[in-house]
């Protein structure tokens, strides 16, 4: 079955939402990243995907402090993306709780650099974000375009022992009207060695049975959860099933 991880993006210490990473279109949500987190870990959850979308658009990481508080009572495997464009931002991340650390601009825009946190810190605790428009890998807190593709990201890393890849539908997120399952379905089918997590677009429960139906291993859900589309007892009962 596949893994569900759930997500908070976080912008000024806050839960948020945007949609189709539009700063200007974002939702604040009344719980506190800290709460929702106990939540999904008393729902059997293993592993959290948070967001730093202050530090995305700032290319530093701006809430550390949270990360900080949820690392210091949950058990659950925490990753980090958002201003890791640094060797110095990225040992701030792993020092302050992270487990695994998300980078998707460094990857496409320093491909060399990311090579070497592959080979210092293993590619078990360094994931590749390639958040996809239009074909393209956007950048810099989806602000910015670049040449790469996930395909070509993915060859360049494969080499320095690459497994772990988030890939978002940028055209999909937040918009609550199901995930691109044949992006997926061919990037999982064309390196089967690679653990792709699928993300954005998820709208309900009957999305993720279809996905673990095709094959995939692992999936992020944020609005669903906050828009009431995917409950807490939805997530229980998959993760009992798991």
């Amino acid at each position: 079955m596949i893994e569900i991880i759930p997500a908070i993006d976080i912008i000024d210490g806050r839960c948020v939402r945007l949609s189709q990473g539009d700063y200007g279109a974002r939702k604040v949500y009344d719980a506190s990243p800290e709460d929702m987190a106990r939540q999904f870990e008393d729902a059997g959850m293993r592993r959290l995907h948070l967001v730093d979308l202050d530090g995305a658009k700032s290319s530093s990481p701006c809430n550390l402090k949270v990360l900080e508080k949820i690392a210091s009572f949950s058990g659950m495997k925490l990753e980090w993306g958002g201003g890791i464009k640094t060797s110095e931002a990225l040992a701030s991340v792993f020092n302050a709780g992270a487990d695994y650390a998300v980078c998707g601009s460094v990857a496409a825009r320093q491909p060399d650099l990311f090579d070497g946190w592959l080979n210092e810190f293993g590619p078990e605790r360094m994931v590749l974000g390639a958040d996809v428009r239009d074909g393209k890998i956007a950048v810099a807190g989806w602000l910015e375009e670049s040449e790469a593709t996930i395909e070509s990201l993915v060859e360049r890393f494969l080499p320095g022992g690459l497994s772990q890849v988030i890939c978002t539908d940028i055209s999909k997120d937040g918009m609550l009207a199901g995930p691109a399952f044949d992006l997926y379905c061919k990037l999982q089918g064309e390196w089967p060695v690679i653990d792709f997590t699928v993300s954005g677009g998820i709208s309900g429960m009957a999305d993720i049975e279809k996905l673990s139906d095709l094959g995939l291993r692992k999936v992020i859900i944020g609005k669903a959860i906050y828009e009431n589309r995917i409950s807490l007892k939805d997530i229980e009962r998959w993760s009992l099933n798991a």
